[in-house]
C-alpha cells in the first residue's frame, strides 16, 4: 500500500448541496467523498454517469480507495465564496419565459487529497502513475464542468505511514474527521471531549455535514458529521481509520 498526496484546486467551484430550494443553490464548502472518487475516476479515464439509478464505472471500480481531506488557503476552514446568477432561456426548460437562478460558489478552492492506493490494482498503479505526473486522462473538475481542477506534479508527495500507531494524549489531525463516534455503551461522547483547548494561537472549528458516500439503497448521499481544527485531538483513539504520517508528525482520517 503507498500513501500520496496531491494538492488539487480551482478559480471556482461548486458542490452542490441537493436540500437546497430552487432559488439560491448552495455548495458544500469542502470537497467531499464522493466528488475526490469522481476526480480520480477523471484522472485514469474511467466512465461517469450514464444510467439513471446506477453508479458509475469510476464507483464500482474506485469505491474501495481510502481517502483524507486537508481544506488548504482557507480562512479558519472557509473559502469565500459569491454568487453567480444564472439565465435560462431554453423553451423547455422555462416554458417560454426566462428562468433565474442562482449558486453560491466557492472562490479559488485548494485541498490537498491524501490517498491510500493498492499498486497491484491497475488502475489505483495508474492514479499514482497520473499524479506523480501532473496528467489526466478526462478533464477534471470541481462539481461543474466549467470550474477545470488542476495540480502541479511537484505537489505529489509520498509517506512514510502507520494504521497501528494508537493516538497517545492530545494529537494533531491535519485532515477533516468524522466526529460523530461511540465511546461505550452506544452513548455518543460531547465533541468538547476531543478537543485540547490549550494549543494554539487562532484557534478554530469548523463544522459541516458532509457526503460520505452513497446510500445504494436509496442512491443518494449518505452523509456524515465532519470537523475540521487546529486544536489538537484528545482522545483520538475514539476516531475510526487514523493513520499516523512520519513525516507530518501528525494523524490522518482515511475513509
Amino acid at each position: 500500500m503507498k500513501l500520496i498526496s496531491f494538492d488539487l484546486k480551482a478559480d471556482f467551484a461548486f458542490f452542490r448541496k441537493p436540500d437546497t430550494n430552487a432559488t439560491i443553490n448552495l455548495s458544500y464548502n469542502i470537497i467531499h467523498r464522493p466528488a475526490v472518487l469522481g476526480i480520480l475516476g477523471a484522472i485514469v479515464g474511467l466512465e461517469g454517469y450514464k444510467e439513471k439509478a446506477k453508479l458509475p464505472q469510476y464507483y464500482d471500480v474506485l469505491k474501495d480507495v481510502k481517502i483524507g481531506i486537508e481544506p488548504l488557503s482557507h480562512d479558519k476552514g472557509n473559502y469565500s465564496k459569491t454568487n453567480i446568477k444564472y439565465s435560462n432561456t431554453v423553451g423547455y426548460a422555462n416554458k417560454g419565459t426566462n428562468f433565474l437562478t442562482e449558486e453560491l460558489t466557492l472562490v479559488k478552492p485548494e485541498y490537498r487529497i491524501y490517498l491510500l492506493l493498492d499498486e497491484h490494482k491497475d488502475y489505483q498503479k495508474q492514479l499514482v502513475e497520473n499524479i506523480r505526473n501532473g496528467c489526466a486522462e478526462f478533464i477534471p473538475y470541481l462539481g461543474k464542468n466549467e470550474f477545470t481542477a488542476w495540480w502541479s506534479a511537484d505537489s505529489y508527495k509520498e509517506y512514510h505511514f502507520s494504521d497501528e500507531r494508537q493516538p497517545n494524549g492530545s494529537v494533531r489531525i491535519k485532515t477533516i474527521f468524522q466526529k460523530d463516534h461511540v465511546l461505550k455503551n452506544n452513548v455518543e461522547a460531547p465533541f468538547p471531549d476531543l478537543l485540547n483547548f490549550d494549543n494554539t494561537e487562532s484557534p478554530f472549528i469548523y463544522f459541516e455535514r458532509l457526503p460520505k458516500d452513497f446510500d445504494l439503497s436509496l442512491m443518494q448521499y449518505d452523509l456524515g458529521e465532519f470537523a475540521f481544527s487546529n486544536y489538537l485531538i484528545k482522545n483520538a483513539q475514539t476516531l475510526e481509520s487514523l493513520f499516523f504520517i512520519n513525516e507530518l508528525n501528525a494523524y490522518v482520517q482515511l475513509l
